[in-house]
């Protein structure tokens, strides 16, 4: 099974993010979100497949969410404008998300990922 991640390589939760799933055997395109965050269509799309809230996709611990002053924001902003808002800034977005064109994980918690990606490697 192959699925890109969006991530940043120097998090370590993207790090065990990426391990975990390597160990269930899954190959895995790796894009740094801070240089190359997703294009506003396909976050559209990402947003729409994983069943998320919008609010979802936001980094809400992050420095840059904090220093926009987002969380009393985002309330008074339409989907497109969060949209964009997400694909003109990586930092901006939780992170890592996975997506291999059917399934989507946003941010990583081990018990997550065996539901979603299974336990180990194919056989």
């Amino acid at each position: 099974m192959s699925a890109t991640m969006y991530g940043y390589p120097k998090c370590g939760t993207c790090r065990d993010a990426l391990k975990s799933l390597r160990r269930k055997g899954m190959e895995l395109e790796m894009i740094d979100l801070f240089e190359t965050p997703p294009p506003s269509e396909l976050l559209s799309k990402l947003i729409d497949d994983s069943g998320l809230p919008i609010k979802k996709f936001f980094n809400t611990s992050g420095e840059v969410y904090k220093e926009m002053n987002l969380k009393d924001k985002l309330g008074n902003m339409t989907r497109e404008q969060m949209v964009e808002l997400l694909a003109s800034n990586g930092r901006l977005i939780k992170r890592p998300i996975v997506y291999d064109g059917d399934k989507i994980t946003v941010g990583y918690k081990e018990e997550l990922y065996e539901e979603v990606w299974g336990s180990g490697a194919q056989q």
